[in-house]
């Protein structure tokens, strides 16, 4: 297992804590079409003896989930796949929930000392904040409500029917996302990767190696299931790890520190070494600390740097 995470910002100070922290893989938005963008960020990481293993966030799919690309979107994805493979980064992790992203209805929750998390109640949802990645057209909001659930998995498989040639020249791993909350809808927009039982639909839509899970802890725990259990039970298809966890049910729940959640972490870090799991592992949302209040919820540094020792000292452990 090797330790991933994002940073924001990207800036040398993080670089350098990452580095003295331990963290040996770091994911990258994406970016763009110009092959200079990630070419220069790669000699950037590689300066500070560290190297972008991941491409997550930001993706040009929206008419694809909608099933509305005019071939546009499908093309940018492969220039991605071709622009990752020459400066050899391995694998892209993308999600499919349409119209929408991550949602939180509040950005503050108390947890351990007064830190900060982000939570989510059901019934709130009309003052919920979209956070990720939001469509730019609002059209695209009511394309989403229009949608069936078996009209997005027909657009999942058209998608993946049609970029998993080109990751397969290109030697780039697919990993999916769970939704974030796991809910069948929100806001009226239909879901489909809401459940276990839908990532093993996923595995045989389409056939491949390739075609794999992005195990997100946080995602998977709030669909209130054995979280060791499932990553025995999905492990050949997992190929990078959200770690975090969270407390409740996908219809309220709130997150908490790495190691004050109801989740057994050291027996899901044994999870992951018994099914020889070897990819990138990043803490994912992570705590807003003191004096961190300007910083971006789930995503500040402090919280971020209490992650990164503690799970080194579970993979140490465990592993």
């Amino acid at each position: 297992m090797r330790l991933g995470t994002v940073l924001t910002p990207l800036s040398d100070h993080n670089l350098h804590l990452a580095a003295q922290s331990g963290v040996t893989d770091i994911v990258h938005r994406y970016p763009g079409s110009d092959p200079a963008v990630l070419r220069n960020a790669v000699q950037r990481i590689n300066s500070f003896g560290m190297r972008i293993t991941v491409v997550e966030g930001y993706l040009p799919i929206e008419r694809i989930k909608l099933g509305v690309d005019d071939g546009t979107d499908l093309e940018a994805m492969k220039v991605l796949l071709r622009q990752m493979a020459e400066n050899d980064i391995r694998l892209l992790c993308y999600n499919f929930m349409a119209g929408t992203d991550w949602c939180r209805t509040r950005l503050d929750a108390p947890e351990r000392g007064g830190a900060k998390v982000t939570a989510f109640h059901l019934a709130d949802v009309e003052q919920a904040v979209l956070l990720g990645h939001q469509p730019k057209d609002v059209n695209s909001e009511e394309l989403a409500r229009s949608r069936t659930p078996e009209q997005l998995w027909s657009y999942l498989e058209r998608f993946l029917n049609e970029l998993l040639p080109e990751a397969e020249r290109c030697g780039v791993t697919l990993a999916m996302h769970p939704d974030d909350p796991p809910l069948q809808s929100l806001l009226g927009k239909p879901r489909i990767m809401h459940c276990v039982e839908n990532f093993e639909r996923l595995m045989k839509l389409v056939p491949s190696s390739l075609n794999t899970i992005c195990f997100c802890q946080g995602s998977f725990a709030t669909m209130n299931v054995d979280i060791p259990a499932t990553i025995r039970r999905l492990g050949p298809h997992i190929s990078y790890v959200h770690f975090r966890d969270v407390r409740g049910t996908p219809e309220s729940f709130a997150e908490t520190c790495h190691d004050n959640g109801p989740t057994d972490m050291a027996a899901a870090m044994r999870a992951y070494r018994e099914i020889g799991f070897r990819g990138t592992m990043r803490p994912d949302h992570v705590p807003q600390l003191d004096g961190e209040d300007d910083g971006e919820p789930g995503y500040t540094t402090l919280g971020r740097l209490f992650a990164w020792g503690y799970m080194r000292g579970l993979m140490d452990g465990c592993c």
